[in-house]
């Protein structure tokens, strides 16, 4: 099985912290050259430290706000006109919490132009490089609840759908060309984002977040929550020649938890 990604390179959002870390190590494991994109710039050089580089290759980090569109877009321009980009990952933090009843139409454009726009215009930056090399992966990170909506996470279930349907329909524009698209859908791995969750559950309910916790645990038949790195190595595989064949797809790493075939 193909799994190297020398002379490949990636580009992780997200990466300073968490999931979209893990990733960037595990694709700099692989051989793939990584440049990471975050907001903070000094988590950001802590990030780059951590990845291997024992094959040769060359990480490099950038500071980037997208919902600053002018300066993604120029920033994205650098980086393809240096070298086209394999493969890129779409991971950016959720939606805050919350019933769908109560959300403002601010919170659902604010959550659409954060995830379904940004990726469309990273993935519009990327893909004419990918066409040119044959070879292009790009994997989004989103969520289970495009299989199984989440309670009290009511704009992030519905832009999450929103950006499941765009990859789905991206992907079959985009085959023809060596190039996939899919989606990675994490449970409840360890993350900053799901101890917000917890602490934030705790405080509506009136109870204790180790009892939250418990919960949350009671309904993964691993019954556990998940590692980063655990995510990570889906995503990695996704990014290899050996999943050339595995395009269009969401594929949930969760335990088990998802109640859905």
């Amino acid at each position: 099985m193909n799994l190297s990604l020398q002379g490949r390179r990636a580009l992780i959002c997200g990466s300073s912290q968490g999931i979209g870390l893990a990733i960037a190590q595990e694709l700099a494991l692989l051989g793939a050259d990584c440049i990471l994109l975050a907001r903070n710039e000094q988590n950001l050089a802590k990030a780059l430290a951590s990845l291997h580089r024992a094959d040769g290759q060359t990480h490099a980090f950038h500071a980037i706000d997208f919902n600053d569109r002018a300066a993604t877009e120029q920033l994205l321009a650098t980086i393809t006109q240096q070298a086209p980009v394999h493969i890129l990952v779409n991971n950016s933090g959720g939606p805050a919490a919350g019933p769908i009843a109560g959300a403002t139409a601010d919170q659902f454009l604010q959550a659409f132009h954060q995830h379904l726009i940004t990726n469309h215009l990273l993935t519009q930056g990327v893909t004419e490089g990918m066409k040119a090399e044959g070879y292009g992966r790009i994997i989004n990170i989103i969520s289970t609840s495009v299989k199984v909506p989440l309670k009290n996470l009511g704009v992030s279930n519905t832009i999450r759908g929103a950006v499941a349907s765009w990859a789905k329909t991206m992907s079959n524009e985009l085959a023809g060309f060596g190039i996939t698209v899919n989606n990675v859908l994490p449970g409840f791995a360890k993350t900053q984002r799901l101890e917000s969750l917890i602490q934030s559950t705790a405080s509506r309910k009136g109870v204790s977040t180790t009892d939250v916790e418990k919960e949350m645990k009671e309904e993964v038949p691993a019954g556990r929550f998940g590692e980063a790195s655990e995510i990570a190595a889906m995503a990695a595989f996704l990014a290899t020649p050996a999943a050339a064949y595995v395009n269009g797809t969401s594929i949930r790493v969760d335990g088990g938890r998802t109640g859905s075939i």
